[in-house]
């Protein structure tokens, strides 16, 4: 339930009511917004006598909130949320394009790499050291020796990096480390990660787990924002279908409705959808036409030498085409003054 609080309440009346809530064994949150002040309720400890709540000084209306999620939702957070990494705003007025190779192979391959994505205009360098591969038998990353070699290349052009962690006891090295910790679609309901993840205040890209509902998606989330950590990214990187002619179906309907359901960012990875490489680049504009606030991209100096997913991965060309495209596609989409 949401308690809408009038526009002249002051934090007096504001906090009687937080108060009040608390006394009867609900979670109460103060929620400030561009256009109201509000006060988020979590908990099903008994019904709340919504006359008595509505008699307090201040308050405008009580809502309900009919969603499973909360923190989540832009009932209770109707403003956009912005996390800012190195300079790129996820949720800001332009797109976000995260890129690097699958996983790092060698330093002279990272190191191409970070070189590469800095000339674009990058901030942020991707990049797996722990790779959860199906079969045990491919190559498996390199481990912490990977991630000093990307921490390496990154700094030394500027870059944050964004790496995916697989067991909560290295969280704190991801923590010392890496400047955005990645939660694979495999550990999307690995709700123990979760929990430990919700304790820090360090972002967090969130991948949709392969046969997940957008509600189990976002109720992922949930478990992030419910233990105080607000600083996620979801990431739409498509589904298991029926169809078999692609990697994945990339569910576009998901980005556009998330966008409208919650105020986290979303970003979009083509490349795992696809799963070949000359379907990234059309998939990503349409992802960023869909309402997509960044991409997540695979590129390799040399995609046909590369350890893992070698056929989705780009080229140096074939990726500083897409940023071009995506650069004029995002101009193309920003609101246009009226000249009549």
């Amino acid at each position: 339930m949401l308690v809408v609080m009038d526009r002249n309440a002051g934090s007096k009346e504001i906090k009687e009511v937080v108060n009040y809530l608390v006394s009867i064994g609900y979670q109460a949150e103060e929620l400030p917004g561009k256009n109201r002040v509000a006060i988020g309720v979590m908990g099903n400890a008994r019904d709340i006598d919504r006359k008595e709540v509505a008699r307090f000084p201040g308050v405008k209306e009580l809502i309900s909130v009919t969603k499973r999620y909360k923190k989540v939702s832009r009932e209770f957070y109707p403003d956009q949320s912005v996390v800012e990494v190195n300079g790129a705003r996820f949720g800001g007025e332009e797109p976000v394009i995260i890129g690097g190779p699958c996983a790092v192979e060698s330093e002279a391959q990272i190191l191409a790499s970070a070189e590469f994505i800095a000339e674009q205009g990058g901030k942020i360098l991707r990049g797996g050291i722990q790779k959860p591969r199906t079969s045990p038998y491919d190559f498996q990353g390199m481990g912490f020796q990977g991630l000093s070699l990307m921490r390496k290349a990154a700094d030394k052009f500027g870059l944050a990096i964004c790496v995916e962690l697989l067991d909560g006891e290295d969280l704190p090295v991801f923590e010392k480390s890496v400047d955005i910790i990645q939660v694979g679609a495999r550990n999307m309901q690995n709700f123990s990660l979760l929990k430990k993840l919700s304790k820090i205040k360090h972002p967090i890209l969130l991948k949709r787990g392969n046969s997940a509902t957008v509600e189990e998606f976002l109720l992922a989330a949930e478990y992030l924002l419910d233990g105080g950590n607000d600083q996620i990214i979801l990431c739409e990187r498509g589904i298991r279908t029926f169809e078999t002619s692609t990697r994945n179906t990339l569910d576009l309907n998901s980005v556009a409705l998330i966008r409208k359901r919650s105020h986290l960012p979303i970003i979009v990875d083509p490349c795992h959808a696809a799963g070949v490489h000359d379907l990234v680049t059309p998939l990503a504009l349409a992802s960023i036409s869909a309402g997509a606030q960044g991409l997540l991209i695979e590129t390799h100096p040399n995609p046909l030498q590369a350890k893992s997913d070698a056929q989705q991965q780009l080229d140096f060309p074939a990726y500083a085409n897409l940023v071009n495209q995506v650069g004029s596609l995002s101009e193309f989409m920003q609101p246009k003054e009226n000249l009549v």
